[in-house]
């Protein structure tokens, strides 16, 4: 993809970031950009550990499309290095244009060049059309996750 650009997200990129995240049913319930301060100390706090990685696919250095990978250290795998990949978003502009496959494979050879061993994420089980993205791109749906909301179990 000759004309996209693969960089760090700057914080002038948040508001676009967000409005991604919040471009689709289940991200409209939870993401929005009426109050983006809470964004912006997240993007903070990304930016300041070198193992965290926020990115955007830039098409004349406008965001279209997202992701976050985190290195991750461990003990199993003899001390492995994983990459987690997290908030795989596109514009939805640019679906269906092969940046979202763009973006993975920039996202995995990076936790390569990291020595990661493995690339992980988790997508919700109602992002049918992701998983066979994901698919496509070689990730195996070998795990049943959990997650605990700690805001509603209170």
């Amino acid at each position: 993809m000759p004309d996209i650009e693969i960089r760090r997200a700057r914080r002038d990129d948040v508001e676009a970031i967000v409005r991604m995240l919040a471009d689709d049913q289940i991200g409209a319930t939870r993401d929005s950009t009426d109050n983006l301060d809470l964004y912006l100390q997240a993007f903070d706090a990304i930016t300041a550990d070198p193992n965290q990685l926020l990115m955007v696919a830039a098409l004349d250095d406008e965001p279209v499309g997202t992701l976050q990978l985190s290195i991750i250290p461990g003990l199993t795998r003899s001390g492995a290095l994983r990459g987690q990949v997290e908030a795989v978003r596109v514009h939805r502009d640019h679906r269906s244009t092969g940046l979202g496959g763009h973006l993975m494979r920039w996202a995995i050879e990076e936790a390569k060049r990291r020595d990661c061993e493995l690339v992980q994420l988790t997508s919700d089980k109602r992002r049918t059309e992701a998983h066979k993205f994901y698919e496509r791109l070689g990730f195996v749906a070998s795990h049943t996750g959990f997650k605990l909301n700690l805001q509603s179990s209170l």
